[in-house]
């Protein structure tokens, strides 16, 4: 039997926890299977906190009583799972023959780290025996097995992941990302109100804003979809607007010099004296033993910058704790300074032309904001500023480079 171009459909929890969200995602799903193609649908939790099968919800049970790691994925992962089988109950009311599976009856592996696990194989057997029998798969996201068998859970945004994972598994022709906003904005719209939804945007830029702050594509989903050439879009449950097309870099061409603006706070800043000012190898010693005790704590380092006398980094806030007993191990000398934000500027097309960070550094001036370090790359630049001042940074930037237009 010849199987029709797969397409995954993943559906949020704000769409899959409202009535009309679940009529919605029976008349895409219905859709789909009238122009011939074969939905696997992927979902969430349904709704936010305080909604009775959230994941916060979920984990509020035993939040004031002694739990680990397994046992919390446990928990966690039964709110997609009930999700998988509310939506395959709704297809089969809107005559739609569907299957509920969990994430390990998808054969999805992942490397049994808990609470934050990667996916590390699909064997999705089950979900083609469903395709060919013409049934509609509904996989709960967010989940997997490890290699003992134990439920493992992705991490927040996880049935993104999901849904790019078997899209590859797969060979799927696309993958659909619903949610309730029409695509993927130029900023995040409680942040600056002239934030307008793109048309297109490459992968690249797509896990640049997700790594730097965006909340519209788990991170690693992104990741995925620039190294696979996954063709995605990210679409609204309750409209009909066209959403965001996610180019391959081979196929796209920036039409200007930044696409977006993506923020984060939570983020605090630390300089580290560093010893051996005039003896280069015992200098280089005391960064690389700084580098390698970070790492085996598990805390990650960005803006990072040496110099002869200092090292300067940030962690997120909540890894300050660990940094600092780090720094008092290596007996180093250290400040510290929280309540910080970086905000990014992002764009396949700022490579190579001069005159990005003068128009970065000077509207930023303009506007009052306190410039404390940046950070480059290829497809972004990254400033680092107070966090009250975030808001005005994103907005400042926005117009600077004309995204609303």
């Amino acid at each position: 039997m010849t199987v029709p171009d797969i397409i995954v459909m993943k559906f949020g929890g704000t769409s899959v926890a409202r009535p009309e969200g679940r009529t919605a995602i029976a008349a895409r799903v219905t859709e789909a299977l009238e122009r011939d193609a074969s939905p696997v649908v992927v979902v969430s939790a349904m709704g936010r906190a305080g909604a009775p099968y959230a994941t916060d919800t979920l984990l509020g049970l035993i939040e004031s009583l002694p739990s680990d790691p397994r046992e919390r994925d446990l928990l966690a992962s039964t709110g997609e799972v009930v999700s998988a089988v509310v939506i395959a109950h709704e297809l089969r009311a809107a005559g739609v023959d569907a299957v509920a599976m969990t994430g390990a009856d998808a054969g999805i592996g992942t490397d049994g780290t808990f609470e934050n696990a990667t996916i590390t194989e699909i064997h999705p057997a089950a979900v083609i025996a469903a395709i060919d029998a013409r049934w509609v798969p509904v996989i709960a996201g967010f989940q997997g097995v490890g290699p003992d068998g134990r439920v493992t859970t992705l991490g927040r945004g996880g049935s993104d992941t999901t849904a790019c994972a078997l899209g590859v598994a797969l060979g799927a022709e696309a993958v659909e990302i619903y949610t309730d906003v029409d695509g993927v904005m130029t900023a995040d719209p409680r942040s600056c109100g002239t934030a307008m939804v793109l048309e297109r945007l490459s992968a690249d830029e797509l896990f640049q804003m997700a790594r730097h702050g965006s909340r519209v594509v788990h991170t690693p989903a992104a990741e995925l979809a620039l190294s696979s050439g996954l063709s995605v879009r990210v679409r609204n449950t309750y409209s009909d607007h066209p959403g965001t097309v996610v180019a391959d870099i081979a196929s796209y061409r920036p039409s200007s010099v930044a696409t977006a603006v993506s923020h984060s706070v939570g983020i605090a800043r630390i300089r580290v004296a560093i010893p051996g000012e005039d003896d280069g190898a015992a200098h280089m010693d005391a960064l690389t033993r700084v580098f390698r005790a970070m790492a085996d704590a598990g805390v990650s380092l960005d803006m990072f910058t040496p110099s002869t006398t200092t090292l300067l980094f940030t962690v997120r806030e909540q890894d300050v704790p660990r940094a600092c007993s780090v720094l008092e191990t290596c007996g180093l000398t250290y400040e510290l300074r929280q309540g910080l934000a970086k905000v990014t500027l992002i764009g396949a097309g700022m490579h190579g032309v001069p005159g990005v960070m003068a128009r970065v550094a000077e509207s930023l001036a303009e506007a009052g904001v306190n410039l404390l370090q940046t950070a480059d790359s290829h497809t972004t630049i990254s400033v680092l500023v107070p966090a009250d001042e975030a808001v005005i940074a994103v907005s400042v930037l926005h117009d600077a480079f004309d995204l609303s237009s």
